[in-house]
């Protein structure tokens, strides 16, 4: 081991750069984070990942997509309803 270490060049943050994804802090209520923290210890799956997919999930039921079946079912609910 050398003595003396030359950090002159350095650079602060991680040595192997992730892509796809950003270190955020954020805060959560407690109970909510018991819960993917007791999930993550039944399924193996970290907390992290539980949290991310939730939100994944979440963000994707948002944006259906139109499509003809879905137009007809809702043709099918107000024909429904307006009888």
């Amino acid at each position: 081991m050398k003595k003396v270490y030359d950090f002159s060049k350095g650079k602060r943050g991680s040595v192997v750069p992730t892509t796809g994804k950003t270190r955020i802090t954020i805060y959560l209520d407690d109970h909510i984070l018991q819960q993917f923290k007791a999930q993550s210890e039944k399924t193996g799956k970290g907390y992290q990942t539980l949290i991310n997919d939730a939100l994944r999930s979440y963000l994707s039921g948002q944006e259906k997509p139109l499509t003809a079946e879905v137009i007809r079912k809702i043709v099918r609910e107000e024909l429904t309803t307006n009888q």
